[in-house]
């Protein structure tokens, strides 16, 4: 059994006992989540597809760690002018561990 998840402006394919990084969620190390924008869910070739969102469909996760990503750099820059800019970003996660999809 498989779900299509939305969160955070992003979809993730998950399935029971999946390790999942995503945007960064207001909540603690060890807290529940559930994610109920579930936009698809299969089980053994029965697909059900939401009109966006499944009705009464829900996936339960717990949050195992909020972290940042590696540092990527951002470097601009204009030929000719002298002008250069540099910047670091560090895009913050969330790190949970899928336990149940609610749902069919």
């Amino acid at each position: 059994m498989y779900a299509v998840i939305e969160t955070g402006g992003k979809q993730y394919r998950v399935q029971q006992g999946d390790v999942v990084f995503v945007e960064k969620l207001d909540a603690q190390e060890g807290d529940n989540v559930s994610f109920d924008k579930v936009l698809l869910m299969s089980d053994e070739g029965n697909v059900v597809a939401g009109k966006p969102y499944v009705d009464g469909a829900k996936v339960d996760a717990v949050v195992l760690e909020q972290g940042k990503a590696k540092k990527i750099i951002v470097f601009k820059y204009k030929s000719k002018k002298n002008y250069r800019k540099k910047k670091g970003h560090r895009q913050p996660f969330t790190k949970v561990k899928i336990e149940n999809i609610i749902g069919l």
